[in-house]
């Protein structure tokens, strides 16, 4: 179970990619007629939300699809710190999950059950939901896949244009991709720094999320682009502010340090007692 869900978020990047390349076939322009739940609430009125942000500047759509990711990642801060609180959480008892997982070296069926049943019930006392860091991913799907057909499917916001792009077209010199993978890998690799142990999942996702998110963007509308940029920026930026890894290290060895000077403390006062006995 544990190790199953390590493997969630890369899946999702995974089904993030096809989702995408599926919606290219998808041409019908949105507009007043549009009807369905699908096309005439959902992408019809993100693309009037988009472009009336973008008529207070100026119309300038790129600057109404930073405003919109803005105000959506701070719409989703509270379930974005409830994913970084769950996966801080799961860095500081995965040493227990180890040691569990050490009492079980077979993997017959019956070692399978209590090695999940003891992890399980270590979870719930340590107040840790182990799906917590997927709801974010699971939440941007489908917005994303939303914008995507927003921007692709409203000829405004295709004809729109941001210093050298079109958003309607890819970023033709992949600024945006390099950027956005970048950026992927900052936050992973803060999100990881503070892991009290070395872990091969972790670091591999470090590079693995970077690389996925370049290649999926490569091939996205400028705007798309864009909106992964701004999403990693915000996401970078609320790191450093609320889950600063440097500082829960400090805070982590100033803890194990007085753990320490107590224990001396205790030592000596048990010597002193055993003296005066004596």
């Amino acid at each position: 179970m544990i190790k199953n869900n390590k493997h969630l978020k890369v899946l999702l990047l995974i089904l993030m990619s096809t989702t995408l390349s599926a919606c290219a076939t998808i041409n019908q322009p949105i507009n007043a007629n549009s009807s369905g739940f699908w096309d005439g609430i959902i992408l019809y009125n993100l693309s009037r939300l988009i472009i009336a942000i973008s008529n207070l500047f100026a119309g300038n759509y790129a600057i109404g699809i930073i405003i919109f990711t803005v105000i959506l990642h701070i719409l989703l801060l509270p379930l974005n710190q409830m994913q970084m609180k769950s996966q801080q959480k799961m860095m500081e008892i995965q040493p227990e999950l180890d040691a569990i997982k050490a009492k079980y070296p077979n993997r017959d069926r019956q070692s399978m059950e209590l090695l999940q049943t003891e992890q399980q019930a270590l979870l719930d006392e340590k107040g840790v939901n182990q799906f917590a860091g997927c709801l974010p991913l699971l939440i941007q799907l489908p917005i994303l896949t939303a914008l995507y057909q927003a921007i692709l499917r409203t000829e405004v916001l295709r004809q729109g244009h941001f210093l050298w792009m079109n958003l309607g077209q890819r970023d033709p010199y992949f600024v945006l991709p390099l950027l956005a993978a970048g950026l992927a890998f900052w936050t992973t690799y803060l999100t990881t720094k503070a892991n009290p142990q070395n872990n091969p999942m972790a670091r591999s996702m470090t590079y693995f999320m970077p690389i996925m998110i370049f290649i999926i963007s490569m091939s996205l509308p400028s705007a798309v682009a864009l909106y992964l940029v701004v999403s990693n920026l915000v996401r970078l930026i609320s790191i450093l502010l609320f889950n600063n890894p440097y500082k829960i290290i400090e805070e982590r060895k100033a803890e194990a340090a007085a753990k320490k000077a107590k224990e001396k403390e205790l030592r000596k006062a048990l010597k002193k007692a055993q003296k005066n006995r004596s």
